[in-house]
């Protein structure tokens, strides 16, 4: 979670990487291209992907665009638009199926704006503004690159791979499956790593719930094993003190944190058990992709993640 001008502005956990997760990776560049070729060659291809895919996404976050358009429609603040236009993917379900889904909001926050989004503008509407705005950011950013045959190329592949992966179990992202794929690049290279994202997030919950990781306890595990105090990650800092102690309190009786308030070797262990069950899980999409056609996604995305990373997505 970060604050961007008067708002804030988080997005859901989809497995970490090696050099932290997406919510404070952006704009950060390992220390240099030697090791950066290091960690490169020593993950896995998913995880690799995880890393070029994501920034892309991560406009409809933080870029202004995506926000603008949202609240064009009428929205109140900031948090109604994140809701209307991810969940739209959905249609109309009940608060209680967007939490479950979601996984990691506080009891009662998605209640705050589903259904009430809906009287403001229709799902449709809502999905059709996101991706305009976030079109409009990347082009934005990209500049150049946005025209570039790279990135036409990389979004043919990308789209290839996200349009190929199992659904099963896979609610955020079948509910993107059934969506139009768009005809233009830049469109279609956003509309593939929204793809490719949920699809690694649903698989991401799914391992959270085998190790039996509550959604604030994810967040608890993720912001231990950066180093970063539980009541100053984010996404957890806005509960009631006494809630987030209780949820400490719970993973300290588990053993997952040690007497000094953070990771146990257990809970080192549950972390990076829960980050390769991820990769695992996220793998089956580049299965229809050769060898080559993902050495050619990759080497296409580096300069557009690149670029991205540069701007934080914004």
């Amino acid at each position: 979670m970060c604050e961007v001008g008067d708002r804030l502005v988080i997005f859901p956990d989809v497995g970490t990487d090696l050099s932290g997760s997406s919510e404070f990776r952006w704009g950060e560049r390992l220390a240099s291209p030697s090791s950066a070729a290091i960690v490169a060659a020593m993950e896995p291809t998913a995880r690799r992907l995880y890393r070029l895919v994501e920034p892309i996404h991560l406009v409809t976050f933080f870029a202004d665009e995506p926000t603008d358009a949202l609240m064009a429609l009428g929205h109140r603040n900031y948090w109604d638009g994140y809701f209307a236009g991810r969940a739209a993917p959905l249609g109309r379900v009940p608060a209680e199926v967007v939490h479950a889904i979601f996984y990691n909001f506080a009891d009662g926050e998605v209640a705050r704006h589903i259904p009430r989004v809906w009287d403001t503008a229709t799902p449709e509407t809502a999905l059709a503004a996101r991706e305009q705005g976030s079109v409009a950011a990347l082009r934005r950013i990209l500049g150049d690159l946005a025209d570039a045959p790279g990135l036409a190329r990389a979004a043919d592949l990308a789209t290839r791979a996200a349009t190929s992966a199992p659904m099963e179990g896979r609610i955020m992202y079948a509910g993107l499956r059934a969506l139009p794929v768009p005809e233009e690049p830049v469109a279609r290279l956003w509309h593939a790593a929204t793809l490719l994202r949920e699809h690694r997030g649903d698989g991401h919950i799914a391992a959270l719930v085998a190790a039996g990781i509550g959604g604030t306890e994810a967040h608890v595990l993720h912001a231990l094993s950066e180093g970063i105090p539980a009541e100053k990650f984010g996404r957890v800092h806005h509960l009631p003190a006494a809630r987030l102690a209780a949820v400490v309190d719970g993973m300290r009786a588990r053993g997952l944190i040690d007497a000094s308030g953070w990771l146990s070797d257990d809970g080192r262990e549950t972390k990076e058990r829960i980050e390769s069950l991820t990769d695992d899980l996220a793998a089956p999409a580049y299965d229809n992709l050769e060898p080559s056609e993902l050495d050619q996604l990759i080497g296409d995305l580096e300069p557009i993640s690149t670029a991205l990373d540069a701007a934080g997505s914004r």
